[in-house]
């Protein structure tokens, strides 16, 4: 027999930027309602089963998988769409869900469609400043949209409502203290961070680049560095970093972004819009070099809100160590030396974050499924 507990489902999954929003607005649910059971509809990639289980949450492995370009491959494509909206619909129908919460991306496609069509409350969350493909085609299926950034609603037209309300990240980020980050990391409080990330699998050309400034890192008297690499250039940047006598912490992942946040004072990223997120929720300065390889520079766009309000500077990857570490050299030197425009460019940061914003989207569920 079906659980009569309230059931909350995530559609969505593949990486840590798709799945941690929907994960935050998990624990802001169920801190107002405990007894709620949450399950994720994702992918089979190994980061989705990795959080479920750190969170004892149910994973449903999907058959769905990415549209292709070759239309060779559309049959096998719509068999997995096909099979993977009747498994979310069979389900659903025997133990209907409170709400469902698309995330973007293939995956969320299926659950949301399955909701819909039962009349579950559904809603989907774009933290990009442009909505991807499976976004654009669910915005209109859904009781509600919930965007990171105002910019974000023209790209909607016929959705029912939009609601800007910035994106959720983890409750962590409200409650760590520069402090107790310091004390964690084994970093020295009373030094400036900087901060480089390419988001959970590491971005090679960052890392490249920063092998080539060496020469501003020995100069650099006063800073510290946090380096989440990706597990394939870990070892690399290690060996580099303590044979030039660089003060390095060096890392391929962390569960504990939380922390490196807020012991930063200057961060370099990519551009993904969890991570964004993350920056303006700790009011930090950044200097931006988006993802380059995607055809249509969704971290481009989402890396130019920041900008245009002077939250942050770009860097365009060239996919050239030497041509980044050029580029990033002078914005680099002039932010560690200026403590004014950092505080300037934070306070722009800070404005633009929404530390509320799970609370906020999960209150506006609960008021969904009460309609």
């Amino acid at each position: 027999m079906p659980s009569q507990r309230p059931w909350f489902i995530i559609a969505g999954g593949g990486t840590g930027g798709h799945l941690y929003p929907g994960l935050a607005v998990a624990e802001s649910i169920q801190s107002v309602q405990p007894d709620f059971e949450v399950a994720i509809f994702g992918t089979a990639r190994p980061i989705d089963r990795k959080l479920a289980d750190a969170r004892g949450y149910d994973l449903v492995v999907q058959d769905v998988r990415p549209f292709p370009s070759r239309p060779w491959e559309w049959p096998g494509f719509l068999a997995a769409w096909f099979r993977s909206v009747k498994v979310a619909h069979n389900r659903f129908r025997k133990r209907p869900p409170t709400m469902v919460l698309g995330l973007g991306g293939y995956a969320a496609g299926p659950p949301v469609v399955a909701a819909a069509k039962l009349g579950i409350p559904t809603a989907i969350f774009n933290p990009d400043a442009v909505p991807g493909r499976a976004n654009r085609r669910l915005g209109c299926r859904v009781d509600r949209i919930f965007v990171q950034w105002e910019e974000t609603a023209q790209h909607f037209p016929k959705a029912r409502t939009v609601v800007c309300t910035g994106c959720p990240v983890r409750p962590a980020f409200a409650s760590v203290t520069r402090e107790q980050a310091c004390r964690a990391i084994k970093l020295d409080p009373d030094s400036n961070t900087l901060l480089v990330t390419g988001a959970s699998q590491g971005a090679r050309s960052i890392n490249a680049a920063m092998m080539e400034l060496f020469d501003l890192w020995r100069v650099a008297e006063g800073w510290q560095i946090i380096h989440l690499t990706g597990p394939a250039d870990l070892e690399m940047c290690r060996e580099k970093y303590k044979g030039n006598g660089v003060d390095a912490r060096v890392f391929a992942y962390t569960e504990h972004m939380s922390h490196c946040m807020a012991a930063a004072d200057l961060v370099i990223s990519r551009a993904g819009a969890s991570t964004l997120a993350e920056i303006t929720a700790m009011s930090l300065p950044s200097i931006l070099m988006p993802y380059p390889f995607d055809r249509k520079k969704h971290q481009t766009a989402n890396a130019k809100v920041l900008v245009d309000k002077g939250a942050a500077i770009l860097v365009e990857d060239a996919n050239d160590p030497k041509v980044n570490a050029s580029r990033l050299r002078g914005e680099l030197r002039d932010l560690m030396r200026s403590e004014e425009s950092r505080r300037r460019m934070a306070r722009c940061a800070g404005a633009l974050g929404r530390i509320d914003a799970a609370d906020t989207i999960a209150a506006q569920l609960f008021e969904m499924a009460r309609g």
